[in-house]
């Protein structure tokens, strides 16, 4: 009954490290499942233009001929770089409730990155911040999200019993959508307008949106740059998920904020109807009905979740009250589309800037997920 860890090589492997991630967590009302290819492609040196500037690896854990857990080791040279840092991360994770199965995947993990002369281990975090980040250690009665990971309550114990402490914690909230937009953003909109001389740029058609694509995942760029362990999209990253999402927005959802004397981009936010109910019923498959769940969704059939998904502001006009431009937009789309709730989806705990936003509305704390570290 020993443990036999067996590093991922091959294409069957690849199949068998994303399929486990789902199975385990068959019948789970919670878990949302990641579309299978797409995470299959995030790991692939190929496809995902992050191995530029990252090495990694991935293993699974077997019993006699049972897989039984997973992890994949990720070092981020640009991050380690920038943060100043020897640093590997940890991702892809998960393990049946055993203590000899964790130890086995986490020394192999560990002694991986000592061979690379790496001085600390965190996660789980993935190849850049759009990736899955930070393991759930509240709310795990409370539905997952398609840009969060869902994971068993046994996970935090197994890491703290090896050494493995906090480093930072995210949280999210549940808001309520108010029927009308709430004075202090109605009256903030129009001060900010004046004063630092923007406007809303409303786009009709999804090919108005691609001139102002890579400018987005630049702002992200600027706006994100000091947050915890961010790394700047590369040009191919950024051409990468340009192809991934943008196919995806709802204009509805998609507020774009530019300086009006030379249409130069400020401020962005990007909402998108919640994937998380198709994704389960997908089970992590586009094809043959996946898809089907999936448009129905995003076209707002019996969903009234709005996932917020992404706020920036360039660090020029930060403090000024653009968020009051970008929620004037969301509010009164959401409630005309019946949408009753918005997901904050990860806001670092420490982030008070962002939280400030949820100031004038009703809005509930229902998760939090926490990135662990350990000296090597």
């Amino acid at each position: 009954m020993s443990i036999y860890i067996h590093q991922v090589a091959k294409k069957e492997d690849y199949n068998k490290f994303v399929q486990f991630g789902i199975d385990l967590y068959e019948g789970n009302e919670y878990f949302v499942p990641p579309l299978f290819y797409d995470e299959k492609d995030t790991l692939n040196r190929s496809k995902n233009p992050a191995f530029e500037h990252c090495d990694a690896a991935f293993f699974l854990a077997y019993r006699d001929d049972k897989i039984v857990g997973r992890i994949g080791v990720i070092i981020n040279h640009k991050a380690n770089q920038i943060w100043k840092q020897k640093n590997v991360r940890f991702g892809f994770v998960d393990f049946i409730d055993d203590a000899e199965v964790v130890d086995a995947l986490f020394d192999t993990a560990e002694d991986w990155a000592r061979v690379r002369d790496m001085e600390k281990m965190h996660g789980p975090m993935g190849f850049c911040d759009m990736d899955h980040e930070g393991m759930l250690v509240e709310g795990f009665d409370q539905p997952g999200t398609m840009a969060s990971i869902y994971n068993y309550p046994y996970y935090i114990n197994h890491l703290q019993r090896i050494g493995y402490i906090k480093d930072q914690d995210w949280v999210e909230f549940l808001i309520t959508i108010p029927h009308e937009i709430p004075e202090r953003f109605a009256r903030a909109s129009e001060i900010v307008k004046k004063r630092s001389g923007v406007i809303v740029k409303h786009l009709e058609k999804k090919k108005d949106v691609y001139p102002y694509a890579k400018e987005i995942f630049k702002l992200i760029n600027l706006a994100y740059k000091d947050l915890y362990g961010y790394v700047e999209l590369s040009e191919k990253q950024i051409d990468y998920y340009v192809n991934m999402y943008i196919p995806m927005l709802r204009l509805e959802f998609l507020t774009l904020v530019v300086r009006e004397e030379d249409n130069k981009l400020v401020g962005v936010g990007i909402g998108l109807p919640s994937l998380a109910k198709a994704l389960q019923k997908a089970k992590g498959k586009f094809l043959p009905f996946g898809w089907y769940h999936l448009l129905r969704a995003i076209k707002g059939h019996d969903n009234k979740i709005l996932d917020l998904l992404l706020i920036a502001v360039h660090p020029d006009y930060q403090g000024k009250g653009i968020h009051a431009l970008l929620f004037n937009e969301f509010i009164p789309a959401a409630a005309r589309l019946g949408f009753e709730y918005a997901e904050s989806n990860p806001e670092l705990e420490v982030n008070n800037k962002v939280q400030a936003m949820w100031g004038d509305l009703e809005t509930k704390q229902t998760k939090r997920r926490r990135v662990f570290i350990k000296d090597l």
